[in-house]
């Protein structure tokens, strides 16, 4: 993970919902043309699948491109907002283990964390904390700190503006 050409990502969401909505439609079909009775038309199946696999697969998309946690050579990433390294508090950063700060803002936005993801706090250079959201914290922590400290070392801590919410 510490070599600058490797990044971690962690993707906020899958396809899953969306398969199994295709092949809960493929066994309702299937009963429709097996069952005996009046067969619902074929033009209705298809705007029913198209129109409810199009909204399934939105939904994906959307939570893949908002949600997807990125730590590579630009600083660490939630959706389209983004921290660079020199941001980072690093004492604190090492001394967190575990725990919440209540009342912190969700980095990639939102009122709260999203389902089954935790918060990784994370304190900023000027003071303010933010959540990182994560399903798997400790791998997050480990890329987090080995990146952290390879730009510690190497630049002196010059903080640009600040993007997203996080900015004023």
């Amino acid at each position: 993970m510490g070599a600058p050409g490797q990044s971690y990502v962690e993707h906020g969401g899958t396809w899953r919902p969306f398969w199994i909505v295709a092949v809960a439609f493929a066994v309702f079909l299937a009963l429709d043309l097996a069952l005996p009775g009046g067969d619902v038309p074929a033009l209705l199946w298809l705007v029913a699948i198209v129109v409810v696999l199009g909204i399934v697969a939105a939904g994906c998309l959307s939570a893949r491109r908002v949600w997807t946690v990125r730590v590579d050579d630009g600083g660490l990433s939630v959706g389209r907002e983004t921290v660079r390294f020199a941001e980072i508090d690093v004492e604190h950063l090492r001394s967190v283990d575990s725990g919440v700060d209540a009342g912190a803002p969700v980095l990639g936005g939102g009122w709260s964390l999203p389902r089954g993801r935790t918060g990784l706090p994370l304190k900023l250079t000027d003071g303010r904390t933010v959540l990182v959201p994560s399903r798997d914290p400790a791998a997050l922590y480990e890329a987090l700190t080995v990146r952290v400290a390879d730009t510690a070392a190497d630049t002196p801590g010059s903080a640009s503006a600040p993007e997203g919410t996080l900015g004023s």
